[in-house]
């Protein structure tokens, strides 16, 4: 069961992770967590290649500890989904997000609900894998008809605790997003 719960934590975690890197309007540092450069062949997230900082509420500073990755670091986020254009002062990479409009508000709502969605189908296929893993059990003859119907029981507790985050998270963060 501990192993079952384990696998739903993961499911909260990515969808947390996931949540992080969405922007409300307000520079956030994470935002970059999935972004790679190339540093001397090996892809190396931005954290790793220089620091991060945050002078003002709509904007990102990120001084690299090599000045030869300001080219690489401006590639990677022209190229990412951000949706944001990078400058450079020659020794910074300076990212500044726009005021979000009700249109890209909207937008970033509806994809918060799909990877909520997406993160209860997760919790509800390991639901699934316990359950079919409890009836192995007992046609096996380890468990007792009363004894899987408890551990049913107790997969569904624990599923319905894990959705019951999954929600509130999506609606705390669909409030985040839509607030002005």
């Amino acid at each position: 069961m501990t192993d079952y719960k384990e696998k739903m934590q993961k499911a909260l975690d990515n969808l947390q992770s996931d949540f992080s890197a969405i922007r409300a309007g307000r520079a956030n540092p994470h935002i970059l967590d999935k972004l790679k450069v190339d540093y001397y062949g090996t892809p190396t997230g931005i954290q790793g290649v220089a620091n991060v900082s945050v002078p003002e509420a709509r904007t990102l500073m990120i001084t690299p500890w090599e000045a030869k990755m300001i080219k690489e670091i401006e590639k990677a986020i022209q190229v990412s989904d951000l949706g944001v254009n990078p400058s450079n002062d020659g020794k910074n990479v300076i990212i500044r997000f726009p005021e979000l409009t009700e249109e890209r508000r909207k937008d970033l709502a509806k994809d918060i609900k799909k990877k909520g969605e997406d993160a209860k189908v997760a919790v509800r296929n390991v639901r699934r894998e316990a359950n079919e893993a409890v009836k192995k059990a007992n046609k096996a003859g380890e468990l007792s008809e009363d004894e899987q119907a408890d551990e049913e029981k107790n997969i569904q507790k624990a599923t319905d605790k894990f959705i019951g985050e999954i929600d509130s998270m999506v609606e705390s963060k669909t409030k985040e997003i839509m607030t002005v």
